[in-house]
């Protein structure tokens, strides 16, 4: 099965606002073959700079374009393609929107070998049948610690059973980051996981402070309170944080993952359409599990995302949580066909082959930057 085209498809919204929502603007990656079928994937960065690199010309010696390194090759052979694609870019990448853009072309070609199988991702990357995942919700704090509260009270009436807040005013005072973290906890009751992304916004004395007093507050983890670079303040703060201590939501390949985990995070959380894709992701999962650590996906941008983090996690023998985004963008809703729903909790996996997911073409079409 030879692949004869790779498109990049650039979907943003009229108006994007300047806060950390990734449901405003994508890059969908469709990969065609000589058989006739089609993979879909998601790119999760800078849409304009991924979009260039699949679409670069050859050039010199490891500086060519990914749909030039991807055309006239074997769709299914997923990880030999992943390695010519990081060797053939290594001038230039290595890192950053180069992996990044590897990352939707990787979930194209699961989503490929797949169809061409006749088998769902989650059985292709080795998961021996669960069919749903336990799901938690994903909302930005709100402007108030009311807010915040309502947020979390609507997960409760969702009937999910963990709850994640982050970013907004988080990080600026600790008597309010303490009073949004209270009403959340109030909401959602002691039955309930709850856990706090920092959005990077600490220093490794006022993590740790943060920390210690939300402690009381029963939280799951504290997520990526430092910089994303700072790997020597993570490994002050992991041995003496008294929660676990989440990141890796932006890093790339499994040296990356392997690096965060000897820096001693607790939980490693790999985004598909960030990191390099399934291929890494699972890498990644197979090094948090020999450590005795945890792997938890990032997800926050469309249902492509949200259906391969599915397939990875029913493919990980102690996967057993999933992010799922709560954003009213049509990106998220509506993009993907048959977006897994939440049920009781939980979010199925979509069946059918591959991915199993179907692409609205009038989203597309409403949304595609020409």
């Amino acid at each position: 099965m030879i692949i004869t085209d790779v498109e990049a498809l650039h979907l943003r919204l009229p108006h994007v606002e300047e806060i950390a929502d990734g449901t405003q603007d994508v890059l969908i990656i469709r990969i065609s073959t000589d058989a006739g079928l089609v993979g879909i994937g998601e790119v999760s960065s800078q849409s304009y700079v991924c979009k260039a690199i699949f679409e670069a010309p050859r050039s010199a010696e490891r500086r060519h374009g990914l749909g030039y390194l991807l055309r006239g090759q074997d769709a299914t052979d997923v990880e030999g393609l992943w390695q010519r694609m990081y060797h053939h870019t290594n001038r230039y990448g290595r890192r950053g929107a180069a992996v990044h853009a590897i990352s939707g072309a990787d979930i194209a070609l699961w989503d490929l070998r797949g169809k061409a199988l006749g088998k769902p991702v989650f059985e292709l990357l080795g998961g021996a049948g669960r069919r749903s995942l336990r799901a938690y919700a994903s909302y930005l704090f709100g402007a108030t610690p009311a807010e915040t509260g309502d947020l979390a009270r609507q997960a409760v009436d969702l009937g999910l059973t963990a709850v994640k807040f982050g970013w907004g005013p988080f990080g600026k005072d600790l008597g309010t980051d303490l009073a949004h973290v209270e009403a959340a906890r109030r909401a959602v009751g002691d039955g309930r996981e709850l856990m706090v992304d920092a959005g990077c916004t600490l220093t490794v004395e006022s993590a740790l402070e943060r920390a210690r007093r939300l402690k009381a507050y029963q939280v799951a983890w504290l997520e990526e309170p430092l910089s994303q670079d700072d790997l020597k303040g993570y490994a002050a703060l992991c041995p003496q944080s008294p929660v676990p201590i989440a990141a890796g939501e932006g890093e790339v390949t499994r040296w990356g993952f392997e690096d965060l985990i000897e820096r001693g995070i607790h939980v490693i959380q790999p985004d598909v359409a960030i990191c390099g894709g399934l291929t890494v992701a699972r890498q990644a999962s197979e090094l948090a599990r020999a450590a005795g650590r945890r792997a938890v996906p990032h997800c926050f941008s469309t249902g492509i995302n949200l259906a391969a983090s599915l397939h990875w996690m029913a493919a990980s023998p102690d996967g057993d949580l999933v992010e799922y985004c709560l954003r009213p963008s049509p990106l998220m809703r509506r993009l993907v066909r048959n977006l897994p729903p939440l049920e009781d909790g939980r979010v199925p996996l979509p069946p059918g082959p591959g991915l199993g997911i179907e692409l609205d073409d009038d989203v597309i079409r409403q949304f595609r930057v020409s």
